[in-house]
């Protein structure tokens, strides 16, 4: 695998070859994922509930991503390097550019991800105008999850879907780099993704996305509680983490993963 760079992956998508994306905290993960070919690491707020043992991402902090970002990056040299802006941590565009340019300069992040739609489209173009790559994470929302009710799926109204729609494409205008899609309808997913020149990456959104990011832990089988839809235990037919790893990469572009099971009508 060459570096990846946000060159290659718009390069991909335009050519229609899949790319993936798990979740690392540590050096041990990283470099087992680089290795079997992931082009995307996420370190992901989901720290909060596979390593800090907590119910939500909420409880993660600045310092906590900025830690987990830098053990990432220190032993990556090819893959791209995403990092989560934790709960709170984007009240205010200029909260948000500081706290971005943290998980860049001191982390090693390439790029930051934030949650939202139409609400941080200010937010979007001031980092974008400033040269920070930014990844927008539509659909079921972590950070809100009490706001929203719940860890359920969004965009099943026709109301809702256009609204995720619409959002995507300003978003893209405003300067985005790449969506992520969690847990929508596969239909509003691929239909997203064919309206937009740039990558987005799906999560329970179905195989219509250009690539498919899953938490590493529920690539091993270590779900805390009843697996989500999405996910898949690769770990259940390999020898090793690396195999495992492996086995998601393969299965992503060869299409077999995300099968209809995982899915959302």
């Amino acid at each position: 695998m060459n570096k990846i760079t946000m060159t290659t992956l718009k390069s991909m998508k335009q050519s229609g070859e899949k790319f993936t994306c798990l979740t690392a905290y540590d050096a041990s993960f990283a470099m087992a994922q680089e290795e079997a070919g992931v082009e995307v690491i996420l370190v992901g707020d989901s720290l909060g509930m596979v390593i800090k043992g907590q119910a939500s991402t909420l409880s993660v902090s600045m310092d906590d991503m900025v830690y987990h970002t830098k053990n990432v990056s220190r032993v990556c040299k090819k893959s791209f390097i995403m990092s989560d802006l934790p709960f709170a941590a984007d009240s205010n565009k200029e909260q948000t550019y500081m706290n971005a340019a943290r998980l860049i300069a001191e982390g090693g992040a390439h790029m930051v991800k934030i949650e939202g739609g139409a609400t941080m489209l200010e937010t979007i173009r001031f980092l974008s105008e400033r040269g920070l790559a930014v990844c927008s994470h539509l659909g079921l929302l972590p950070q809100s999850v009490y706001k929203m009710g719940g860890y359920r799926i969004q965009g099943r109204t026709e109301e809702e879907a256009e609204k995720i729609l619409n959002d995507a494409i300003a978003l893209e205008q405003a300067g985005v780099d790449i969506i992520l899609l969690e847990c929508v309808p596969v239909a509003l997913a691929t239909r997203i993704t064919k309206a937009l020149t740039i990558p987005v990456i799906g999560i329970g959104a179905g195989a219509g996305c250009d690539a498919q990011v899953l938490v590493s832990y529920d690539v091993l089988g270590l779900t805390q509680g009843t697996p989500a839809r999405f996910v898949k235990n690769f770990l259940h037919d390999s020898h090793s983490i690396k195999e495992a790893f492996k086995r998601f990469v393969e299965q992503v572009k060869n299409g077999q993963f995300p099968a209809p099971e995982h899915t959302f009508n």
